[in-house]
């Protein structure tokens, strides 16, 4: 265990924590991964298309399509 108390003494001493610099440093990765989750987790989210939401000046309030439920195959003359 005393050991373990000189390594660590020895790799960074306590006064280097509460220098400025490393309070920024330690502001800027506390920050660098709220973004980075955030990020993530916005990619897993499925995509939002804003332009769903606002109709626009040309477009037609009701479908005029012979399929109102939205059917979009092709059938042919002569299928049943």
């Amino acid at each position: 265990m005393t050991s373990f108390a000189l390594i660590s003494d020895t790799v960074i001493p306590a006064s280097t924590l509460h220098t400025a610099f490393f309070g920024a440093l330690a502001a800027f990765v506390a920050m660098n991964t709220v973004m980075y989750v955030a990020l993530a987790i916005a990619k897993m989210l499925p995509k939002v298309d804003p332009a769903d939401w606002i109709r626009r000046p040309n477009q037609r309030a009701e479908t005029r399509s012979t399929h109102p439920e939205g059917r979009s195959e092709h059938r042919g003359r002569h299928s049943s």
